[in-house]
Order: C-alpha cells, then sequence, then structure tokens
C-alpha cells in the first residue's frame, strides 16, 4: 500500500488540489458540504494514482534510471512485475468514485470523468502515447484544468471565466516543464523523446521563463493580483539567475531538486490560502 501511494506521488499532488480549490470562495461556507471533502480526497491519491501509475506502467526503463525516483516527493522506482496491477488497481480504486460523482451530479459528470481517463490513456498508450511526441506532450497538460471543472460540476459552482482558464492552462504547461527540465538525463539514457531532450536544457528553461513572464502579466493585468503576480516576478528573476549566472546548462543534483520540490508544495500551500482568501482568480477585470 505504501508502494501504490509512493506511486502517486505525493509531492506532486499539488497542482490537483490547486485548480480543484480555485473556483472556491470564502463566502460560501464550501468546506460545511461533505461533496467538497470527498472532491478534495479524490483529487489527492485517486486522481493522482490514476494519472501517475498510467505513466510509471509505460516508463519503466526511464524510471529505472532517474535518480529522483524512489520516494514520496517524485514517485517511485518500481519494477515491471510491480506495475502489472496497476490497471486494475486504478480501476477498482476508481469506480466508486465515478459510481457516485455520477449519481450526485449526473450524466456530465460522467462523461467529465470518462474525458479525463481517456486523456491520460491517450497521453500513455500506443498508438497515441502523446508522452513522446513534443510538443504536444506539453500541450495536453491542459487536461489538468478539468479538475477546476470536475470541482465547478460537482460543487455546483460558477463556471471559470475563460482568462481564470488560461492561466490555469499556463500554470499546468510550466509545471510539466519543470519536470522535464529535471529529467532530462534520464530520459536520453531510455530513448524517451520531449520538448527538453529536444531542444535542450537552456531553451526549455527560457521557454518556461516566457510562461511565467506570461503567468505574470496576467495576474497582474487581468486579475489585479498583484500578491500572486510578484512572487511570480521573484520566481522569473530566480530562473534568470538560473540559467544565466547558477546553473546554466548544468544539471541539478538530487538534493537540489528535491530542495526544489519542497519549495514547490510551500509555495502551492501558500499560494492556495492566497487565492481562496482573496478570490481574485475568480474574478478578472479585463
Amino acid at each position: 500500500m505504501l508502494h501504490d501511494l509512493k506511486i502517486s506521488r505525493p509531492g506532486l499532488w499539488f497542482p490537483t488540489l490547486w485548480i480543484y480549490l480555485v473556483p472556491f470562495s470564502l463566502e460560501t461556507h464550501f468546506w460545511q458540504d461533505y461533496n467538497f471533502w470527498i472532491g478534495l480526497l479524490f483529487v489527492t491519491f485517486p486522481l493522482n494514482y490514476l494519472v501517475y501509475g498510467l505513466n510509471d506502467y509505460n516508463d519503466v526503463e526511464a524510471d529505472e534510471v532517474n535518480e529522483r525516483k524512489g520516494n514520496f516527493l517524485f514517485g517511485a522506482k518500481s519494477t515491471s512485475e510491480q506495475l502489472a496491477s496497476i490497471p486494475k488497481k486504478i480501476a477498482v480504486i476508481l469506480l466508486p468514485f465515478l459510481i457516485y460523482f455520477t449519481v450526485v451530479s449526473g450524466l456530465k459528470m460522467l462523461l467529465l470523468l470518462v474525458f479525463m481517463i481517456v486523456i491520460n490513456i491517450i497521453y500513455n498508450f500506443k498508438p497515441f502515447r502523446v508522452k513522446e511526441r513534443p510538443p504536444f506532450e506539453i500541450c495536453i497538460q491542459v487536461g489538468y484544468v478539468f479538475t477546476a471543472f470536475f470541482s465547478v460540476v460537482l460543487n455546483d459552482l460558477p463556471m471559470l471565466p475563460w482568462q481564470t482558464i488560461l492561466y490555469l492552462t499556463l500554470f499546468a504547461f510550466q509545471a510539466h516543464i519543470a519536470g522535464e527540465i529535471m529529467d532530462i538525463e534520464p530520459d536520453l539514457k531510455a530513448g524517451k523523446q520531449t520538448t527538453a531532450t529536444l531542444i535542450g536544457r537552456k531553451n526549455t528553461k527560457l521557454l518556461m521563463l516566457l510562461l511565467l513572464l506570461l503567468e505574470t502579466f496576467i495576474l497582474a493585468y487581468w486579475f489585479k493580483d498583484y500578491v500572486l503576480s510578484a512572487f511570480l516576478a521573484v520566481f522569473s528573476l530566480w530562473l534568470i539567475a538560473d540559467v544565466f549566472v547558477c546553473f546554466k546548462e548544468k544539471p541539478y543534483s538530487v538534493q537540489q531538486m528535491k530542495l526544489f520540490g519542497f519549495a514547490m508544495n510551500i509555495s502551492a500551500l501558500l499560494s492556495m490560502i492566497w487565492v481562496l482568501y482573496s478570490g481574485k482568480l475568480m474574478q478578472p477585470v479585463f
């Protein structure tokens, strides 16, 4: 069971948790609704077990040579034998949630959940296997935004403004690119093709920087959220220093990657609190 928990990568639950919470406002007292808590539970272990379980099931060779794997922060390092039952386990874990959410929210919810499953199959399995078709492996990360749609449908919330959807899409792209940067060496050893292995570390970091700057602009000018935009601006400055002064083309050590992972989780927790408190991501002014 602990190995299955490790496969779900608790250290990387923050994107699904963060996106699930965006549509809420403290004024609605959402924490008093049990559906909120069941949905919150779903976007932790079950949803991430689907996402990362299928990923690991089809990525054994790359994970074998990936030094950052083998922990609760970045995921398990599993053998083919350990992963053989993953699809069945995913089905068993997801089925009760699918039934419950469909009963509560109807056909729209069922179609939404089926889509979330299908997009993970398209990402991982042949003949599609989008995860090795750059740059589409980045583009398909838009699937993360459907966590917010799930939250809206389950909790009967107002639909997200298109500006918020665009911001969350860029957030999902940026989070995925960060992982690709850390995995360049093991992906190359395993012959896995990604955007980062194709264009190189420096160019991938510059692509990530571009996304960060776009997010900073959107937050500052479309949402007037100067707190979150200031945080991303500081992150952008760090990335500039990373590219041109500190690391340049040099890979991160495992300890450095773990430090970055803990920092991402702390930042995510603080920003979740701010997003719920301010409600600005649901109130664009442009």
